[in-house]
């Protein structure tokens, strides 16, 4: 995988990495293919549209494998509203209407480097969804902070907990498998056909399932949770966070790369690998303003 050894946040000690270059580049496409199918929904497009739509914009640019196929969630879809069993996450027949949230969530891999993005928006108006992405940016910050602070990852998912108590939020990445906030991101080989498994990559799962075997020898895991697996520093590595909000039926998250090095200074030893991303941007305008 690329190498978090010495690679360093842009602006800071210094540029990053080869390796660490071409998983902002595939995140930034997968993030490009979320932009431009978004522009494209109205009243009536399904969920499975929105996933087809995806899935075509990113194979008309070269992808071919992915870590998940694109998942798009709406209306209450987006909190996880009663969902009980995994097939539940997979798209559906429900149609978007106006003033309805839209989550689309997709994880291409391109030329080996893998990207698991996560884009939240709304058709029309929605106080409590522009709310939702509003607060989203404390959970940024914290998780970063603690990130540095070198926190077990299970004490972090806790702070996380409280802080979307205080917002007076519902925890939504709980309904996630093994209810995780992040996992691992590795690259992978690259092959003319690969297959996938319940909408998931074979490849990417083969890659998690190793690091899983590896970790539980060394006493960590790739899935960030509030379990006690969970209960150790954050490996370094890239590791694809997604903090997930809701209230009433409404939900929104964001989902991006964090890269984590074994470097001793705090300012390099954790940083979001892309700070040029919608909802940083989106942020950042709404101060400006």
């Amino acid at each position: 995988m690329a190498s978090v050894t010495s690679a360093t946040p842009p602006g800071a000690a210094g540029e990053l990495t080869a390796g660490l270059r071409g998983f902002r580049e595939v995140q930034r496409l997968a993030y490009a293919c979320a932009e431009a199918v978004a522009a494209q929904l109205k009243p009536g497009v399904t969920e499975r549209a929105a996933a087809r739509m995806q899935r075509e914009w990113l194979r008309e640019r070269g992808v071919r494998d992915w870590f998940h196929l694109p998942f798009a969630w709406f209306g209450d879809r987006t909190a996880f509203v009663n969902f009980r069993v995994p097939l539940q996450f997979f798209p559906t027949r429900r149609e978007l209407e106006p003033g309805m949230a839209f989550i689309l969530d997709l994880a291409p891999i391109h030329n080996g480097y893998t990207a698991d993005i996560g884009y939240s928006g709304c058709l029309g108006l929605n106080p409590v969804h522009d709310r939702l992405l509003a607060d989203l940016e404390a959970h940024r910050e914290l998780i970063l902070r603690e990130v540095r602070e070198r926190r077990p990852l299970r004490e972090i998912y806790a702070d996380v907990d409280r802080l979307m108590v205080r917002q007076g939020y519902a925890n939504r990445h709980r309904a996630y498998p093994f209810g995780v906030i992040a996992h691992k991101v590795d690259r992978v080989r690259q092959r003319r056909w690969s297959p996938t498994l319940f909408g998931f990559g074979t490849q990417s799962l083969r890659g998690l399932a190793s690091d899983a075997l590896h970790g539980h020898r060394d006493g960590w895991s790739p899935l960030w949770s509030p379990y006690r697996f969970s209960d150790h520093p954050p490996q370094p590595g890239l590791w694809a966070v997604e903090p997930h909000l809701g209230f009433r039926g409404t939900g929104a998250k964001f989902e991006e790369i964090l890269v984590v090095t074994d470097s001793k200074d705090p300012q390099e030893s954790a940083f979001w690998l892309d700070d040029d991303l919608p909802h940083v941007r989106r942020r950042q305008e709404e101060k400006a303003a």
